[in-house]
Formats: C-alpha cells, structure tokens, sequence
C-alpha cells in the first residue's frame, strides 16, 4: 500500500488537503496530511525558535510510524522544504518526491525567496534572531493572495476560507537555510506544474534546451511531470484532479523531458533568414554590428538595441549574443543602415533584474556617446522575458528613445515570480508611455501562461491610447526565429524591422 504525505504551503495547515485525502483514501491508498508546527493545527503551537528543523522533524514523525510498502512526500510551496530535508534524512522509505507547484530548492537555499514582498524579504534578512518580538510573518489579506500565487479556480467562498484559516508564519522555517545531502537527489520525482500559475511543460523543456546545468537533472528518466489547468492551490480548486494525478505519479506515470541528443538547442539553430557577415565590434558586454559603409557616412546613424530574456546561467555557453538570432538581427538592421546593438545582461536569476536593468542602462550610455551613433535615435528590442525589462522605458521614456519593439514577450511576472521585482510591469507601466511607439510582435502559438500577459497589455494599451503596432505571427511558437523558417515567420521579421527602423529615421 502506498502512504501519500501531504504537506502545505506557507500560511496554510492540513486542513487543506481535507478533499484530496479523501479521495486518496477511497482509491485505497493512505493519506497523512501533515500538521506542522504552529500552522494552525491544535496543540502543534509555535514559538520564536520554531524553524524549518521543527518542520522537517513533524515530517520525520510521520513517516516513521506509517509501515506502508511505499511513502510517497507531497510539497506545496514552501512544503517542499520541509519535504526535501525528511526525504534526504530516510532516503530509503521514500519511493517519490511530488513537488506540487513547489520549486526546486537546493543545498542551503531558504524558503524567504517565496515571500513575494521584497521589502519584508530584506526586513527578515535583517532581524536580531530568534529571541526578535517580530517572528512571525502574519498571513495576507483576502485581497493579497493572489500576490503569493494564482487564485485562479477557486471561488470566491473558497478564497474566502483560505484567507479566514490561515495563520502566521514562523520566521524561522523561512530563513533557515535548507541542509541537504547527496542522497535525496538520487529519489524519484514528479512536479505538478499548475499552468494558471506560470509553469508548464513546455516551459521547463524550455529551460532544459538552453543548456542551463541546474534544469539538466530534469532529464533523468526518473523525473515525470503533469499539468494541471489551475492555480497555486490545486487542493481546493481540483481535489480529484490532484488525488488522480498523486496516483498516477506514484504509479510511475507522467511525461519525460528527454535530453538532446544529437540535436541542436532550438535558440542555437540558424536564424530564418540568410543575412551577410556585416563588420563587428565588442565592447565588454557589448557588440557593435555596424553598416558597410558607415566610414563613408558623413552622419552619425540610429541604432537598434537588441536585449534578450532570461534568466541564463552564467555557465551557459555561448552566451545571448552570440546566438544566431541575436546576430541575425544585428547583422539585418546593419544592413539596413543602422547599427545593431547586441549585449550579455546578467539576467542569471529572477531577483537579477534590477541588476540587468542597471546593465542595459549602462549599454546604452556606452552605444549613445558612440560617435558613430545618433544618440537621439535609438530604439530598444526585448525578447521573451526580457520583456519586463522595458517597463523602466515604457514608465518614463526619454526624448532619445524613438521606439520599444517586443517579440514574444512576457509583459508581466508570471504569477509563481515573487522574486520579480514589481517595477518590472510593462502592463501597468505603459499607461506612462505617451506616444512612445511599441511594436509588437506576436505568435500565433504562444504558451498559454505568457499569452496572458500579453493580452493584458494590449487591453491597458488601447485604454490609455497608447502607440502600439501589433504583428502577428501565423502558427508561430516563442523563439519563432530560428524555430519557424516559413514565409509567414520571415514576412514578420521584415514588417517590424522595417516598422522599428522607420521611427527611427522620422
């Protein structure tokens, strides 16, 4: 018999997986939705030197006294936690880990990077220790959740009720760094990406095709993967949907993301257009691609800047501007008369892009005091997350900045981003914008989670007036350049640089 032990997210106790255990049990498994230390439980009360140790021994409790054939740990949220520490301390009763909408921690991480407040973030970073008055977090307002992830499937009685049972947090569970070993890396695993939320497949196969090393063990055939059409508590909006989906994942079922093999990464292929080799120059971070006959020109020239998404590992090599669509673009515009801008921001992580911003700024000090740059013509270009990156120029343009273009962008955090800054909004910000113009470049194929909050945009756009020039792409997918080599795909390349350069020369 297989024993599933369930544990919840921050803020919530075991009362919320009520309905799943429920119909665990009645498929004849057992179910043990754990009470944890002071969240909410009776006689579980917390005090200031509760801490994620404290979690990880009530798990440690449980899974001692089940004598079920297989164990099976369920974490939410911060659950998985708790859950990684108790699985990597009894490696062997653990048949699988289940992290439902729950990240990847690792080896010393702390569960504060789920805390959506960057301002409580560093608060807590900051407090005397345990003995501080100030150790518990208390639970958000109704109106706050969705902060803390997608409230989308639950209804207004049950995001009610989650507001009305939750409790403070221990500061301790959320800064104390996680203590891992080898062993609970060598366990099965299923993640349960709640799409509602800001995960998906195709997202995480995303990731693994760029050749980050931290997506690779995502690979290992003892890794699976479900979907589920919902938000961050699945518990409450799609009991029968999680309990099936538990069993299955038990069972050994779920999609694999397969490893490359003999392949080349989708943003490593060649961009969709043959474009000449045009004169190049690296500056630091930054690559010059510069017209022929630019020595001849007896005027400065407008320029391109090309900025790509993330977040890309250091390690990751070659680097963005280095891959065929980055210099395909710079090399197009080139050859249009203008100077292709391309450049390498550390994006490496969600909390990087306050640091991006200040290295795109810094970019494009460095390409305006070019003397062979028309410093009051310049435009900028985001790619795919590198979307919210234009939120600072949409916010308040300057007179030089004669248009922002975005190809499949992301134009919002996704939900389960608390670590994003909430700067970063190109959908609130291009209210600010004027008659800045945006060019927007659209696929047909779009993944469901980004397509939102595109949409978004577009809708506080047409409210506010703004200048937005929309190109669709037929049947196209994110990364369309060098994914989709059709006519339609190259027709849209040509309408928005043809439209991007435009505003340029006006």
């Amino acid at each position: 018999m297989t024993a599933f032990i369930l544990v919840a997210g921050a803020h919530t106790g075991s009362w919320i997986w009520q309905a799943v255990a429920d119909r665990l049990r009645e498929s004849g498994a057992q179910a043990y939705p754990v009470a944890l230390t002071g969240m909410g439980d009776r006689g579980h009360a917390a005090g200031p030197d509760t801490d994620l140790e404290t979690h990880i021994h009530d798990l440690l409790r449980v899974i001692d006294r089940t004598d079920a054939a297989e164990v099976v740990l369920v974490g939410h949220c911060y659950g998985i936690y708790p859950v990684l520490g108790a699985a990597d301390r009894r490696p062997e009763r653990i048949a699988r880990i289940v992290h439902l909408d729950a990240g990847m921690p690792q080896h010393g991480d702390q569960a504060l990077t789920l805390v959506p407040d960057q301002a409580v973030r560093d608060r807590l970073l900051h407090r005397a220790g345990p003995a501080d008055d100030d150790w518990r977090i208390p639970p958000p307002p109704l109106e706050e959740w969705q902060r803390w992830g997608s409230v989308a499937g639950l209804s207004l009685a049950v995001l009610a009720r989650l507001a009305a049972h939750a409790v403070p947090q221990p500061v301790g569970t959320l800064t104390q760094p996680l203590p891992l070993s080898k062993a609970v890396s060598e366990l099965p695993k299923t993640g349960v990406l709640c799409t509602a939320n800001g995960s998906s497949i195709a997202m995480v196969e995303a990731l693994v095709g760029m050749g980050d090393p931290r997506f690779q063990v995502l690979t290992d055939p003892r890794v699976s993967f479900f979907e589920l059409d919902t938000g961050h508590w699945p518990m409450l909006s799609c009991p029968e949907e999680v309990a099936e989906t538990l069993v299955r994942a038990a069972a050994g079922e779920g999609h694999r993301v397969a490893a490359a093999v003999n392949e080349q990464p989708a943003h490593l292929r060649p961009f969709l257009m043959d474009v000449p080799e045009r004169p190049r120059e690296r500056v630091g971070r930054v690559d010059l691609y510069l017209p022929d006959d630019l020595a001849e020109a007896d005027r400065p020239r407008p320029a391109v800047v090309f900025v790509h998404g993330g977040p890309v590992h250091p390690d990751v090599r070659p680097t963005p501007r280095d891959w065929p669509g980055f210099v395909g673009y710079g090399r197009y515009v080139a050859g249009l008369g203008a100077i292709g801008v391309t450049l390498d921001h550390r994006l490496h992580d969600l909390a990087d892009y306050g640091r991006a911003a200040e290295d795109i700024a810094e970019a494009l000090d460095l390409v305006r005091a070019d003397p062979r740059v028309d410093g009051d013509r310049v435009a900028l270009w985001h790619f795919s997350s590198g979307g919210l990156l234009a939120a600072d120029w949409l916010a308040a343009p300057p007179p030089w900045l004669r248009c922002v273009a975005a190809s499949y962008p992301i134009l919002a955090p996704l939900p389960n981003w608390g670590l994003v800054d909430s700067r970063f909004r190109p959908a609130d910000a291009v209210r600010t914008a004027g008659r800045l113009p945006i060019v927007l470049t659209r696929v047909e194929l779009e993944r469901a989670e980004i397509a939102v909050t595109v949409e978004e945009f577009l809708a506080v756009a047409e409210k506010c007036d703004a200048d937005v020039e929309v190109i669709d792409v037929p049947l196209g997918h994110h990364g369309f350049e060098t994914i989709d080599h059709t006519e339609q795909a190259r027709d849209a390349v040509e309408r928005a640089v043809r439209s991007v350069l435009g505003h340029l020369r006006r």
